[in-house]
């Protein structure tokens, strides 16, 4: 029996290491008895000390799909990780497509976990909230938050690189990691009572939150789903929310009495758009003025996102085409009827759906009176970052589709291999779920009728995997 004992719940780097010398040596998973310092130790584990004393063997090589599978799922809680993961390494050697095999129940259940680890980080960027205190240097921000999985460490980046400036510290139950500026470092884990209940800031929050409240709009299961009743008790705005839903059904009567007396331009500044359905009206409508690149000079008109601002997905385009652009909406042209139709046969209603591009203007080239679609190149993708960027702050999608290389560009901040990223899910920076496949127009392009049916099944495969990431 061999025993391999990690320093830490998500030291990937030791598993790596230990793994790689028992697959080489062909050492079976039930042969190896996986520990974390700290952890009580399994008795029926007194073999070998460490893994590195196993005889080698000849290497082999992993899919790069694998390590971001296991440098994510070893977050995870489940004591059984380390196990689940060295019994898929030896699989891959035998099969470099084991991965790819989702009725595998061991490929689904790392999968499964995966997903959880993602969206516990999305829950962590989401509902951390900072309470201003004041220490024995300077203002200090302080954070409590419980994940359910050991993801501290690794979404330590996220907030370094959102707060760049500021010195906080972020408390959990397990790890605690603080930023001055410039170093991060790490403490044992706190208490509830380690951390501030609140500042002056927060009264106002509340009744800012207060006054944007629409009980009309209230989805309790939705709501609960998004955000689980464990967060509400460290985020001032959700400490409202019982007395909020215990009065809506009165308040929503009462609204729903007073529109039907009210003329349309009489209409009170309480019955006007929510405040974020008012920061993407401002936010488009000062997008249609966007001149940070050439490509409005020639181009009809801005084409902005549509859809709703708490999508089921949020779907990425290239660019507005000829027809777009006259039309001033994405996907309305032959590539957005195909896209339409497939969505269909996929199960997804456009409806519930989020659909914007990358670019937000038309390149083309003139031949005769023909505008012939451009592609835009990296310099106008990161002009139009912006807008794309402010478009996904305001709905904060858990689940993005990249329908094309520029989207995946514009999303991952680099130039991304379709075929190599399609299959699977992957991360974004912010943390949230991404899938990449083609745009539409690459299926109206094939000249081969057969292979176009191919890749069209292939294509709605994808919407549907979306639709299922999405449940």
């Amino acid at each position: 029996m061999h025993r391999v004992r990690l320093s830490r719940q998500d030291d990937f780097d030791g598993w790596r290491d230990a793994a790689r010398g028992l697959a080489e040596a062909g050492v079976p998973a039930s042969a190896v008895v996986w520990e974390v310092e700290g952890d009580e130790a399994d008795l029926f584990g007194s073999g070998d000390p460490a893994a590195a004393s196993a005889p080698k063997g000849a290497s082999f090589s992993v899919p790069r799909d694998f390590v971001s599978l296991a440098k994510t799922a070893i977050c995870h809680r489940d004591p059984e990780r380390f196990a689940l993961l060295y019994a898929l390494l030896l699989k891959l050697r035998d099969n470099k497509r084991a991965l790819a095999d989702r009725a595998d129940p061991l490929v689904d259940r790392l999968r499964r976990l995966e997903k959880e680890v993602r969206r516990d980080a999305h829950k962590m960027h989401a509902f951390v909230r900072f309470r201003e205190v004041e220490d024995e240097e300077s203002t200090r921000f302080v954070a409590w938050f419980e994940p359910d999985n050991h993801i501290v460490r690794r979404e330590a980046g996220f907030f370094m690189r959102r707060f760049t400036n500021m010195r906080w510290s972020i408390l959990t139950p397990r790890l605690c990691i603080h930023w001055d500026g410039e170093t991060l470092t790490e403490s044992p884990g706190a208490i509830r009572a380690d951390a501030p209940d609140g500042d002056p800031v927060e009264e106002t929050w509340k009744t800012y939150y207060k006054s944007i409240f629409n009980p009309a709009r209230v989805k309790v299961k939705a709501m609960t789903a998004e955000m689980p009743k464990k967060y509400w008790k460290n985020m001032p705005e959700t400490a409202a929310i019982g007395e909020l839903l215990a009065g809506a059904q009165a308040r929503e009567a009462a609204m729903i009495e007073k529109s039907a007396s009210v003329p349309a331009q009489a209409k009170t500044e309480a019955e006007r758009p929510t405040s974020r359905e008012a920061a993407w009206a401002a936010l488009r409508e000062e997008a249609k003025g966007c001149t940070r690149c050439d490509l409005h000079c020639d181009a009809t008109q801005t084409v902005f996102g549509e859809g709703p601002l708490s999508p089921s997905i949020f779907f990425v385009g290239e660019q507005p085409g000829d027809q777009e652009d006259l039309a001033g909406r994405p996907f309305v042209g032959p590539a957005g009827q195909l896209f339409d139709a497939s969505l269909a046969e996929a199960g997804i209603e456009r409806a519930d759906t989020y659909v914007t591009n990358a670019v937000k203007h038309f390149k083309f080239v003139l031949r005769g009176k023909r505008r012939i679609h451009q592609s835009p190149n990296a310099g106008e993708i990161s002009a139009c970052n912006r807008w794309l960027g402010q478009e996904r702050d305001l709905i904060r999608p858990p689940l993005t589709v990249a329908l094309g290389g520029t989207a995946a560009r514009a999303l991952f901040g680099k130039a991304v291999t379709i075929s190599k990223l399609r299959d699977e899910p992957q991360m974004l920076p912010d943390g949230s779920t991404a899938l990449v496949t083609v745009h539409p127009s690459y299926l109206l392009r094939l000249p081969d009728e057969a292979r176009r049916a191919e890749e069209r099944a292939r294509f709605v495969e994808d919407l549907k995997r979306a639709k299922a990431l999405a449940a």
